[in-house]
């Protein structure tokens, strides 16, 4: 899957041309710690290398029988490979001596299933393993804990690429203090999420337009209860932030599209490509210790809508890449 240059918050622009929603950050995926510097990140890392390892000879077991789709299932492989590198971009590249068999750091959940043999075993395996993903979360370093939540995503939307319809526990959503004098939000957790809440104002005009270009049936339906999905979320930002005595962002006057929009088709392509931008948001939001769950879930939840709507996801969802 190919990946962007560069991550883009929104491809929504005003329509008044005051207010901008595109642009590029200097944000890099997560890097390890210099060259000598101790990594409080290391044992995590290891368990996750470990746990994409064993992963990675899940596919090549599949692959050797020879009765799946080789390309398919190779486009997959090839993303894990790609988080492979950006859980340790200094970690050697997957060899027999470092498969789960003989790797020390692998999580006993990572590997003490059977090896895949179908493809409906590849889904379960890729579901457990995103679990393991977000199981590291909390105790992850900020940088390390968003290129977890992407991971994590992609590895979600790969178990529903190969079928898998286990649907994810619920991550309950942070509620509004009920304290009559509610703890303030640090500057940096009020501004990652005020990019999200500006994420969710721009979808909810997108979903607008979305369902007005499709017709009655199950793909304006589905439409329809993501536009309401949107919504809620935008509330639930806009309480949260109003408990921790920021002013929540107001959405903009109007938006404009990055591409016109006639029928169901380019309907179709706004609402992937509105989803793909959320991810950008949400892994971004995933760095700060209050908000990582929903974060998390909210950047897993667009990366399967995205995928859903027919975007060709990349293997790192809602994070930067240098080219």
């Amino acid at each position: 899957m190919p990946l962007p240059a560069r991550r883009t918050f929104l491809a929504l622009g005003a329509l008044t041309g005051l207010h901008l929603l595109t642009g590029c950050t200097g944000d890099h995926p997560d890097r390890p710690a210099q060259s000598g510097a101790a990594d409080p990140d290391r044992p995590l890392r290891e368990r996750q290398l470990a746990a994409t390892d064993a992963l990675l000879a899940d596919y090549d077991a599949v692959l050797a029988t020879g009765t799946a789709d080789a390309g398919k299932l190779g486009d997959l492989r090839e993303d894990l490979l790609q988080h492979r590198t950006a859980l340790d971009p200094a970690a050697p590249s997957p060899t027999a001596s470092t498969s789960p068999s003989t790797s020390s750091s692998a999580s006993p959940s990572a590997t003490a299933s059977a090896p895949a043999r179908t493809v409906a075993d590849l889904a379960a395996a890729e579901r457990r393993t995103a679990e393991l993903r977000l199981a590291d979360l909390a105790a992850a370093s900020p940088a390390l804990a968003r290129t977890l939540a992407s991971v994590a995503a992609s590895g979600a939307a790969h178990a529903a690429a190969l079928g898998d319809t286990t649907a994810p526990a619920p991550v309950p959503s942070p509620s509004a203090s009920s304290s009559s004098s509610p703890e303030p939000l640090p500057t940096a957790d009020a501004d990652a999420l005020q990019a999200a809440l500006a994420a969710e104002h721009a979808a909810v005009y997108g979903y607008g337009v979305v369902g007005a270009f499709l017709p009655a049936g199950p793909q304006r339906e589905d439409a329809r209860g993501t536009y309401a999905a949107h919504q809620a979320r935008r509330d639930t930002w806009q309480r949260v932030l109003a408990a921790g005595g920021a002013s929540p962002t107001a959405a903009a006057a109007g938006y404009r599209l990055p591409f016109p929009v006639k029928d169901a088709d380019s309907a179709a392509r706004l609402a992937a490509h509105l989803e793909t931008q959320l991810t950008a948001a949400y892994a971004d939001l995933a760095a700060h210790p209050a908000f990582r769950d929903p974060a998390a879930a909210a950047l897993r939840e667009s990366a399967l809508r995205a995928a859903h709507w027919g975007a060709d996801l990349p293997a790192l969802p809602g994070l930067a890449t240098d080219q």
